[in-house]
C-alpha cells in the first residue's frame, strides 16, 4: 500500500505567524521546518502501523518546509521540479493522498496565515466550486484514480476537506480566531490580518496526527471506496479574482480546457479583459 504525503509549513500547531516561521529569512524557521517534519513522521508512523509498504513526502511547501535529516527513515522526501509538474509522481500505483500541516483556503473565515499560494488571491474556482491548495492537489489525485483520505491542518481546513472529500479522516492542530470578508485589503495587508490562531501544543498534536493516520490508513486498506472523489466533470472552466498588489492593481483571469484538469490547474492564467 503506497501512500503519497504533501506537506506545507502553515497549517502545523506552533507555527504561530508567517513570515517568522515558515520564510527561509524567519527567525524561528528552522523551529518550523522541525515541527513540520514531526507532524509528517507521526503520520508516517501511524500508516506503517496499519500496513503501508512505502510512503513519499512531497515537500509543498514553497520554501521548503521538511528537514530531511529528521524525517523518518522509512519515508522518502521529494523536492525540485518534476517532469510531470507538481505531484508528477502520483499515479495509480498509489493507493492514496495525504495532507500534512495544511491551511485553509484564501477567504476562509477563522483560518490562520489565511491564503492559496499567495496572499494576493482572492478566490479560486474550478466549475464554480472554490478551491485552495488542497483543493488543487486533490484534484489532481482525482485524475489519476487516487483518493485522498487524510488530512492533517488547521480547523477551518479540516471543514474545506471534508465538504471537498467526503469520508476523508481529518485532524485539526489548530483553529483561526478572525473572520474573514476581507476582499478589499491588498496582499500585504491580507498578510497581516489572520494571524490569531490558539494551537494544540505540538506534543498534542502528533498524538492526534498518529491516531488519525493510523485509523485513516486501515481503512484504506478495507474500504478504499469510502473516499469519495469530488463533483467536478469536464469540460473545466477556471476562474480567478486577484487582489492589488503593490503597483499590480486587482485583476481576474477566466481559462478553459475540455478534458485535463491537470492542464486547466497548470497553465498560466487568461486575464479577463
Amino acid at each position: 500500500m503506497k501512500i503519497l504525503i504533501v506537506t506545507d509549513m502553515e497549517g502545523c500547531a506552533g507555527v504561530l505567524n508567517h513570515d517568522d516561521w515558515v520564510m527561509p529569512a524567519g527567525r524561528y524557521y528552522e523551529k518550523g521546518q522541525r515541527i513540520l517534519t514531526e507532524e509528517t513522521n507521526a503520520a508516517i508512523a501511524g500508516f506503517f502501523d496499519a500496513g503501508a509498504s512505502e510512503v513519499l513526502v512531497v515537500d509543498g511547501h514553497g520554501m521548503g518546509g521538511i528537514d530531511p535529516e529528521l524525517l523518518d527513515e522509512r519515508a522518502m522526501v521529494q523536492r525540485g521540479r518534476h517532469p510531470g509538474g507538481f505531484l508528477g509522481e502520483l499515479d495509480e500505483g498509489y493507493a492514496g493522498m495525504a495532507f500534512v500541516g495544511q491551511h485553509a483556503k484564501a477567504g476562509t473565515p477563522f483560518s490562520h496565515i489565511t491564503h492559496t499560494q499567495w496572499f494576493n488571491y482572492i478566490d479560486l474556482a474550478i466549475n464554480g466550486v472554490s478551491i485552495g491548495e488542497y483543493g488543487q492537489c486533490v484534484l489532481l489525485g482525482m485524475e489519476r484514480g487516487v483518493r485522498t483520505f487524510f488530512a492533517a491542518g488547521e480547523l477551518a481546513l479540516t471543514h474545506e476537506a471534508a465538504e471537498l472529500t467526503p469520508g476523508v479522516v481529518t485532524v485539526a492542530v489548530k483553529r483561526g480566531l478572525l473572520p474573514d470578508g476581507l476582499d478589499h485589503l491588498d496582499a500585504e495587508q491580507y498578510r497581516a490580518a489572520k494571524l490569531g490562531a490558539v494551537h494544540c501544543a505540538p506534543k498534542q498534536a502528533r498524538k492526534l496526527i498518529y491516531e488519525g493516520a493510523r485509523k485513516a490508513a486501515q481503512r484504506l486498506k478495507s474500504d478504499p471506496t469510502s473516499f469519495q472523489f469530488p463533483q467536478i466533470k469536464p469540460p473545466y472552466i477556471r476562474t480567478a479574482r486577484f487582489r492589488r498588489d503593490g503597483d499590480k492593481p486587482a485583476w481576474q483571469a477566466l481559462d478553459r480546457h475540455e478534458s485535463s484538469l491537470t492542464e486547466i490547474i497548470q497553465m498560466p492564467y487568461t486575464p479577463v479583459r
